[in-house]
């Protein structure tokens, strides 16, 4: 959260280093010098009018939005045009159905970050006077001790020097804790403000997709289209970061491809085979590669589509908090299946399945092979399992993997170069954002990475997190991935074959051990993407 006077995880640092040199001092010219070090923090900054002036008219353009939405529903219930009938009057409908679930998304999307903005102004006008407040007091203190002693007056202090001494460092100690507490206060709101304006820039995704290789309106349906078996607005297919990658490609085909690339959307027999489509080009394959997927997936119904191409769905219930197990972990997780398997892990290889199912995730021509083999046809949970055991002991081996002994095959653990390395052979590639490995020891650290996090699976690229804990067994750890985002919480996939939500306050405060178990509460590291 930077600013033109530092970020204020940095304004937090210094006030809390400074109040503990002014608890410490010991004489005048110490606690005078803490306290002018004090005063010389800077006070929060930002223009609460400006903030104010732009809430407003974001309010302004969810009205618009809304009444937009209104008219489009009031066009969908009263029919289409009797002449569009067949492929041309379901193509329409799908166009209606996705501008008015667009306009009510945007209304949404402007009244919360108008609500973000004008909490933001409100903070920074509460902590505006209590860093006032906090600076009368420093100000205070200081006269107290009048100026600083000579040389000769600090080698012996009086009792009754002593006292005055203790008096102001109190004084001055309270007037500490308020600008803490302005700082902390910006710090929140500035965070909610950024976590909420992330989320809904990235939501606009069918602005993301910049061609004109296809209509607007194909655009907007495709940007509208929901994976199979959960809520459509939990479950977006395409990502923006994917209509911005497929969009850019289709710039830069030639016209051949281009006209090939069109029939094949042309002919698809639903909008999820459709987006399918885009994703597969999206996540970096030639429009040769794509044919040869559409071959395999053409004319599937959306349930065949999902079990094969998306590892994830999210349930509607799947945020509701119904309490902890006895080993700390959310009882509220929802397991990930192919057939009667899971999408999981075997053995110590969280890194590698983690990463294979992320990678999934991102790629559904990867996903059909793991799922339908060699033809792309098949329902085998079987062979599916032991093609999922393949990849993961390839990624370990790519990863430089430990085993548990020099003569051993069997895997045990990864360390973090490793981890970053497949994330950005695997993962990257469809993304189009390699890694970068960041600790996250305390909870500051914890608390910056979040909006940055936040950012990334908003966009849709996953984000590797690291967990651990001690016990009396010694050291544990694990990865998972970061791979959604709502409001406060956080989406969790665990390599166990299982999501799970945790609030932010659980991420930064060593409570993950709700996405695993009571051995692993603490997130160390990240593999952030780059911009």
């Amino acid at each position: 959260m930077a600013d033109a006077s530092g970020s204020t995880t940095d304004r937090k640092e210094e006030i809390d280093r400074y109040t503990g040199d002014l608890a410490r001092a010991d004489s005048k010219n110490e606690v005078l010098a803490a306290i002018g070090r004090l005063l010389g923090v800077p006070a929060p900054v930002g223009s609460p009018g400006t903030l104010d002036a732009i809430a407003r008219r974001y309010q302004s353009q969810a009205d618009d939005a809304a009444d937009v939405q209104d008219r489009v529903e009031k066009i969908a219930a009263s029919g289409l045009p009797s002449v569009w009938v067949g492929s041309t009057g379901a193509k329409a409908a799908e166009v209606v159905g996705a501008a008015g679930r667009s306009a009510g998304q945007m209304a949404e999307a402007f009244r919360k970050a108008a609500k973000a903005l004008f909490a933001l102004a409100d903070a920074i006008t509460s902590a505006r006077s209590t860093d006032k407040e906090g600076r009368r007091h420093l100000r205070k203190a200081r006269d107290m001790l009048g100026g600083e002693d000579g040389f000769f007056d600090d080698l012996v202090e009086k009792d009754a020097e002593e006292a005055e001494r203790r008096r102001a460092q109190d004084t001055a100690g309270a007037g500490a804790n308020l600008l803490y507490a302005a700082a902390q206060e910006v710090d929140d709101a500035a965070r909610t403000a950024a976590r909420e304006l992330n989320k809904y820039a990235a939501e606009a995704r069918a602005g993301q997709m910049h061609t004109d290789t296809i209509s607007a309106a194909d655009r907007l349906v495709l940007a509208d289209v929901g994976v199979y078996g959960g809520p459509q607005e939990q479950n977006e297919l395409l990502t923006a970061n994917d209509l911005e990658r497929a969009g850019r490609f289709m710039e830069r085909m030639n016209a051949e491809d281009e006209a090939r690339f069109e029939r094949m959307l042309a002919d698809a027999k639903s909008p999820q085979e459709r987006a399918y489509l885009v994703k597969a080009l999206a996540a970096g394959y030639d429009v040769d590669e794509v044919g040869s997927f559409r071959d395999k997936i053409h004319g599937k119904d959306p349930a065949w589509l999902q079990q094969h191409l998306s590892p994830v769905v999210t349930a509607g219930d799947s945020k509701k908090d119904e309490g902890l197990n006895a080993d700390g972990s959310n009882r509220n997780t929802d397991y990930q299946w192919f057939g009667d398997e899971k999408w999981s892990q075997e053995g110590s290889t969280c890194v590698p399945s983690s990463t294979v199912t992320a990678r999934a995730m991102v790629d559904p021509v990867y996903a059909l092979e793991l799922t339908g083999g060699p033809s792309g046809q098949e329902d085998d949970p079987d062979a599916f399992r032991d093609r999922m055991h393949d990849e993961q002991l390839r990624l370990h081996e790519e990863g430089d993997g430990a085993y548990t002994h020099w003569w051993s095959d069997v895997p045990d653990g990864m360390d973090s170069d490793g981890q970053n390395k497949i994330a950005n052979s695997e993962i990257s590639p469809h993304t189009g954002s390699s890694y970068e490995y960041q600790q996250v020891r305390d909870a500051d650290a914890r608390r910056d990475v979040l909006p940055d996090i936040e950012k990334s699976v908003a966009e849709g690229k996953p984000v590797p997190i690291e967990v651990e804990g001690y016990d009396k067994d010694g050291r544990h750890g694990h990865q998972m991935m970061v791979i959604g985002q709502e409001g406060d919480m956080l989406q969790i996939y665990n390599p166990w074959g299982q999501t799970t939500w945790v609030s932010e306050d659980d991420f930064v405060n060593g409570h993950m051990d709700k996405a695993s178990d009571s051995r692993m509460p603490d997130a160390f590291a990240v593999h952030l993407p780059a911009e």
